[in-house]
């Protein structure tokens, strides 16, 4: 199996309804996930000071989301662990950072993206809590990853591992940014690029040859940066405001996605309720990257035969980069606004227990 054994939480109970239902048993679990999200999404934009419209809005928004990026919504599960990480996100907003720790590693046993919540996350505990908090914090999620990988580590190690292997050992996918650039560069008569079609563990369509394996190794120096600057900008303000939080969970995703070597459409469910966290100018661009998802997505042979859709590829992988400067500018916006006496003066701060 290519994927994280805690995907197994969801691919296994609609077995129960035999083989003829499986299908329409799965889609029915993700729409329940999705459902679970949209409550616990209302539930953030309250406790985070929404008001009655803006809760109204993006309640409206997510609820429509699966219809913007099409039947691939529900055709994967990736509602998964993005139920696992808003849940998270939600806890910590609770006060309850440990058991949102938890729920981190079990994100993170399920799908691997979720690692780069936690140091934002470690930040979070440690301004609210401290030092033995942010320990506290760090052991619940390895444990829990832990406790969800070993038993698979003791039964089946070489399939364990090579369910990881294929995730990280993907080359530069078509749909990626890099990918896309180079193929836009292709249809432009300047780069001549080859596109193989992979049919290991994890399937993809890749480009292959020199520039693209240092496009690949770029991207992901990328990621890593864009990452690690949202924690060093998260870090730099006052790190204790759960608002403040939410936008480094935005910017962290964000990043993550438009610097991956590979990008897969159902990649933006993870991202679409951490975007409604944020201000209207970030949820109209992933509206536009949903809709673009959905255009191509009957369309993929196109695509990978590098023919005129490979454009709206490229504006995809662009928004959601538009998406991470935003997220970046708003993370550096609210350190701004908690820093000004006057805004101080005007707003009442929320307390999170520790």
């Amino acid at each position: 199996m290519e994927y994280p054994p805690g995907a197994l939480a969801v691919f296994l109970p609609p077995a129960a309804f035999g083989s003829p239902h499986y299908n329409a048993a799965f889609k029915a679990l993700m729409a329940l996930c999705g459902l679970a999200t949209l409550v616990l999404l209302a539930w953030l934009l309250v406790r985070l000071g929404a008001s009655t419209r803006r809760l109204t809005a993006a309640v409206l928004l997510f609820a429509l989301s699966p219809i913007a990026l099409g039947p691939i919504s529900l055709n994967t599960y990736d509602a998964w662990p993005a139920l696992l990480t808003v849940a998270a996100l939600a806890l910590f907003v609770g006060g309850r950072s440990t058991a949102a720790f938890a729920l981190l590693g079990v994100a993170f046993a399920a799908k691997v993206y979720p690692v780069v919540l936690l140091p934002p996350a470690l930040i979070f505990a440690w301004q609210t809590g401290g030092r033995a908090l942010a320990l506290r914090g760090l052991a619940a999620f390895v444990g829990l990853a832990t406790l969800c990988i070993v038993p698979f580590l003791a039964v089946a190690p070489h399939g364990l591992v090579e369910s990881f292997r294929a995730q990280a050992a993907r080359s530069l996918q078509v749909e990626s940014l890099g990918g896309s650039l180079l193929a836009a560069a292709d249809r432009l008569g300047v780069y001549d690029a080859t596109v193989v079609h992979r049919t290991g563990h994890a399937i993809s369509y890749d480009l292959v040859g020199s520039l693209p394996e240092t496009v690949a190794a770029l991207s992901s120096i990328a990621q890593v940066a864009a990452v690690l600057g949202v924690a060093w900008l998260y870090a730099r303000g006052p790190s204790s405001d759960p608002r403040r939080l939410a936008f480094a969970f935005a910017a962290a995703i964000a990043g993550f996605l438009a610097f991956t070597r590979f990008f897969s459409p159902q990649y933006l469910v993870w991202l679409v309720p951490f975007v409604l966290l944020l201000e209207v100018p970030a949820w109209v661009v992933t509206a536009g990257a949903l809709v673009l998802a959905q255009v191509w997505f009957f369309h993929y042979s196109d695509v990978f035969a590098l023919g005129g859709y490979i454009w709206l590829v490229l504006l995809r992988d662009l928004l959601v980069l538009a998406v991470f400067v935003l997220a970046v500018l708003e993370l550096h916006g609210r350190a701004a606004k908690d820093e000004d006496p006057v805004f101080l003066e005007h707003e009442v701060p929320l307390r999170v227990p520790s």
